[in-house]
């Protein structure tokens, strides 16, 4: 039952528009890390502190999501290896394996730099961003043809949205647009 809670909770964030920072500043194991997997992005401060997914060692192995996400992000091959040595690596090393998009050099600067990028993405066109975000999601490993239409059907809605009539005056006034998000 945990399990398909995780499960449940974990793909309302990857099939939301909303675009989830996950801001890593100390040990992310187990399944803190499968939620930093559901996360669009990872932020982690440096540290000698240990990210990954060592269920393995107490004879059990990353049932919230782990063993989907974690293929997706770096590879099968590399993922099983990961997964069946229960392998843990410092944020620097996570960061050169692909695990963390964006690496900071303390958990101050983690922090500001995870809430800097989502209020820039906050005053953005967030309709666009939302839209953009689901049709990338939903359609990766997926057949080329599928993704294609999703990004159809998304920019159909989007080109009759407030925030793109408003980014295309703005763009053409040469003025900084003032999304609404509608």
């Amino acid at each position: 039952m945990t399990a398909l809670l995780a499960h449940e909770a974990f793909r309302k964030m990857e099939s939301s528009p909303l675009v989830f920072v996950a801001a890593i500043a100390g040990h992310c194991l187990g399944g803190g890390f499968e939620l930093a997997l559901a996360c669009d992005l990872r932020f982690a401060a440096e540290g000698s502190y240990q990210i990954g997914l060592p269920e393995v060692n107490l004879g059990l192995f990353p049932g919230s999501g782990g063993t989907q996400r974690l293929p997706r992000r770096i590879g099968l091959a590399r993922a099983i290896d990961f997964i069946a040595n229960a392998t843990t690596l410092q944020p620097k090393q996570a960061h050169e394996a692909g695990l963390v998009d964006r690496l900071f050099p303390d958990s101050a600067a983690c922090r500001a730099g995870a809430i800097e990028y989502a209020s820039k993405l906050g005053e953005g066109p967030s309709v666009a961003i939302g839209h953009a975000k689901l049709a990338a999601t939903l359609g990766y490993g997926g057949p080329i043809d599928l993704g294609l239409a999703l990004e159809r059907e998304a920019i159909g809605r989007i080109f009759v949205s407030d925030d793109a009539d408003e980014g295309i005056k703005a763009f053409s006034e040469k003025r900084k647009a003032n999304f609404k998000g509608s």
